[in-house]
């Protein structure tokens, strides 16, 4: 449109040079039909847009906004007609203690209180997108810097309306995910009636006061350490089994000898044994002494 209002004033100069005396006024002609050329290009360059992917196009015409929307892609429109564009794919807002992190500079973090007095710090992220049909009404209602007068805001009091109902220990911990649930759906409530959508709310840190750290510290040390006694005490018994049914075997083994033998049978295993050193090619010396007990064997190595 910029080109277009630049022909109009190339025209206006030639239609002024066309009234002034020799030589401007031979000019004129020329200069008029340069104007009225840059004027239709103009008007032709404006009637023709271009909608990136990711984005769509809200017209507004003097003041007044449409209510169609221009999807991505080439469209020819009223050269009159502004445009602006939305992007509508999936966009993250994050309030974090971290400087880079965010979008705002410097520490951005979310400090509530709970329900027992304690400050407890928390980094957020949303990510959302524009609802497309809402667009117009964006534009309309909010404008186009709907972070700052609805995101923002709405994200924060969600978090702190929400967490004052918690002790901080349980954000921390054990209602940690009922505690997302709720400031999801707090979120997505308020998000819906301003065109927005959220597809989802990451709480990526709660930072909990140095006394309170201290005190968790030290309870799950002290768990760890019962764990590990009862660990150490679990092993404890199952040696203990294990060298009683050891010992137990040992008796009942010893309790069977003693009550097996005789000497009637030690005889005769004696017997079998002289008789298989007799039966055998080696050359050996026995000697007999004669009495109970058994004999003496000499090998001739």
């Amino acid at each position: 449109m910029l080109i277009a209002i630049l022909g109009v004033i190339i025209l206006i100069v030639g239609m002024v040079l066309k009234r002034s005396p020799e030589p401007g006024s031979h000019f004129s002609g020329v200069v008029s039909i340069v104007g009225a050329v840059v004027i239709v290009i103009g008007l032709a360059l404006s009637a023709f847009k271009v909608i990136e992917p990711g984005e769509l196009g809200v017209q507004s015409l003097f003041g007044k906004v449409q209510d169609e929307v221009l999807e991505s892609g080439p469209h020819i429109i009223n050269p009159l007609v502004n445009v602006t564009t939305f992007d509508i794919q999936t966009q993250n807002y994050t309030m974090s203690a971290k400087s880079s992190e965010g979008q705002v500079e410097g520490d951005d973090a979310i400090r509530v209180l709970s329900s027992d007095g304690l400050e407890v710090t928390i980094d957020l992220s949303v990510l959302y997108k524009v609802t497309p049909s809402r667009a117009p009404y964006i534009l309309q209602n909010i404008g186009v810097d709907y972070e700052k007068k609805i995101v923002r805001p709405i994200t924060r009091t969600a978090i702190r309306d929400n967490a004052v109902n918690y002790q901080a220990v349980d954000l921390y911990s054990s209602k940690r995910e009922e505690f997302q649930y709720k400031i999801n759906k707090t979120i997505s409530d308020n998000f819906v009636k301003n065109g927005l959508e959220v597809q989802q709310i990451l709480v990526r840190n709660i930072t909990l006061p140095a006394s309170v750290r201290e005190s968790i510290e030290s309870k799950i040390q002290a768990e760890q350490d019962a764990q590990k006694m009862q660990f150490v005490l679990q092993k404890e018994r199952q040696e203990a089994d294990r060298k009683r049914v050891e010992a137990q075997g040992i008796a009942d083994y010893q309790k069977i000898i003693s009550t097996g033998l005789t000497d009637k049978q030690l005889q005769y295993q004696t017997i079998l044994a002289q008789k298989d050193i007799a039966l055998s090619p080696n050359t050996k010396i026995i000697i007999m002494n004669g009495g109970k007990s058994s004999p003496i064997i000499l090998s001739d190595k």
